[in-house]
């Protein structure tokens, strides 16, 4: 089985790489399930049910997200109809939406997909790695093909995760930073790691905002409005081919950049 994961999308230049470069690569890498964080595909910040209605007809199977998901209200509603946009599952019971899901390829074959949020230098939730051990007791026990996004700020903490879940899960891959990193390998009991996916959007930016905005950010210590950029518009993302077993065999960075 094939997984592509698409690292976070950002604003309309990263869903403009998606509806353009996905079907291509869905094609010439014969994937059986997309994946992707969509956290930060509405102007930037946070996403609204009509964008994740967008990326699911692009082809996209599941959304995954992160801190940013709660910047529009009326996510919230969407969020409890839904279990193809996931909100991190270590958020307490009561917030609305769902934190993992089981979805089935065209082919059949399940998968399932878990969404975490990290909390060294970022929110002060429930540990993942008790919620991620608790998930993993209620999914079926047949479930060979589990795909975990870590939505998390420190690399220490995604690598402790990775180690953590080997051999109990099929690929651990990061997300939140925006940029990709070069470390995926395959863990010693089969498990897919990569620290982080990057980014969808524009990459001439910081993260995928305006650089002159965040430098007179850095130079003034003043706010200024975010602005999303628009040049060089690039898809990045991890594929993952997964055996039968739900093992990892390999992992490949994709980085494609769209026509200007």
């Amino acid at each position: 089985m094939n997984i592509l994961f698409i690292g976070d999308i950002v604003g309309n230049p990263g869903r403009r790489a998606v509806e353009e470069l996905l079907p291509r690569l869905v094609d010439q890498y014969f994937i059986d399930l997309v994946v992707a964080n969509g956290e930060n595909a509405s102007g930037g910040i946070g996403i609204t049910p009509a964008v994740a209605d967008q990326l699911f007809s692009y082809g996209i199977d599941v959304l995954t997200s992160g801190n940013h998901i709660w910047k529009h209200k009326e996510i919230l509603p969407y969020l409890e109809e839904t279990d193809r946009l996931l909100r991190p599952a270590n958020y307490p019971p009561e917030t609305p939406g769902r934190g993992y899901a089981v979805v089935e390829t065209a082919a059949g074959e399940q998968v399932g997909v878990i969404n975490l949020e990290g909390r060294v230098f970022m929110n002060t939730i429930e540990c993942p790695f008790r919620t991620v051990d608790r998930i993993l007791g209620l999914l079926p026990k047949e479930l060979k093909v589990i795909l975990v996004d870590m939505h998390a700020e420190a690399t220490s903490e995604k690598q402790a995760l990775g180690w953590f879940l080997d051999g109990r899960v099929s690929a651990v891959v990061g997300t939140h930073t925006h940029v990709q990193t070069a470390d995926g390998r395959v863990l010693p009991g089969g498990t897919g790691y990569l620290s982080d996916a990057g980014m969808t959007g524009p990459v001439d930016s910081v993260i995928g905002m305006k650089r002159e905005i965040i430098l007179e950010r850095f130079w003034s210590q003043l706010p200024q409005p975010f602005k999303v950029a628009s040049s060089n518009i690039q898809l990045q993302g991890v594929l993952f081919q997964i055996d039968p077993q739900g093992r990892c065999r390999e992992l490949h960075n994709l980085q494609r950049a769209i026509k200007s």
